[in-house]
């Protein structure tokens, strides 16, 4: 009788995406303070920083010049111009992160998780809302970040990035005020996909 052994799981690529104001950076924070064993992908921009942003912690914070020198040279996995600045996740990160056995979470648009499942297939797409598309308008009508116009134009791009949501491996509402239990649904999904037959394998 052979002994057998499954074999150990390789890390993941996780993508948590979704429309603006269902609270994608509030998950993604939570998940820090719980110091899971993860790499949180930082992503690089081209616009300022907000107050109490960090570089190379929140974001990093690169002019549009070098921005263009990242894409001609291939070293974003994904990137878009997202109203009117560019966001975008360098390669390399992700390809070390994966090398050191960590799991990696990207916190991306849905039109960037869209990229991300064309160059990656075997990565674990989560997709964020809110309970009701009510609910996400409140949600960004309350922030009072942007003029009428750019509000306006988020509440349309919600809408349609709503519709995509077929799109996605997993759907994990984040309710008012229940940040605990969106952390736990994703953790559980994260630890589930660990035991799946057969794994998902990534290559970049």
């Amino acid at each position: 009788m052979t002994s057998f052994s499954p074999p150990p799981p390789s890390p993941l690529l996780i993508v948590i995406s979704g429309p603006s104001g269902v609270g994608k950076d509030t998950v993604i924070q939570r998940m820090k303070e719980r110091r899971l064993p993860i790499h949180f992908v930082v992503t690089a921009t081209t616009r300022p920083p907000r107050p109490g942003e960090r570089h190379g912690v929140d974001y990093f914070f690169i002019s549009r010049e070098e921005f263009a020198r990242m894409i001609d040279e291939g070293e974003l996995l994904e990137y878009a111009l997202v109203y009117n600045d560019y966001k975008g996740i360098p390669k390399q990160q992700v390809r070390e992160a994966l090398a050191s056995g960590k799991d990696v979470i990207m916190r991306i648009d849905v039109q960037g998780a869209a990229t991300v499942r064309k160059m990656c297939p075997e990565a674990l797409l989560i997709f964020l809302t809110t309970e009701t598309e009510e609910e996400l308008v409140r949600r960004l009508e309350r922030r009072k970040t942007e003029s009428p116009e750019d509000l306006k134009l988020r509440i349309a791009t919600a809408r349609q990035e709503l519709k995509r949501m077929d799109e996605f491996d997993y759907v994990v509402v984040n309710r008012e005020n229940a940040l605990e239990e969106t952390v736990d649904t994703i953790v559980a999904i994260i630890q589930a996909e660990h035991h799946r037959i057969p794994h998902r394998k990534v290559s970049l």
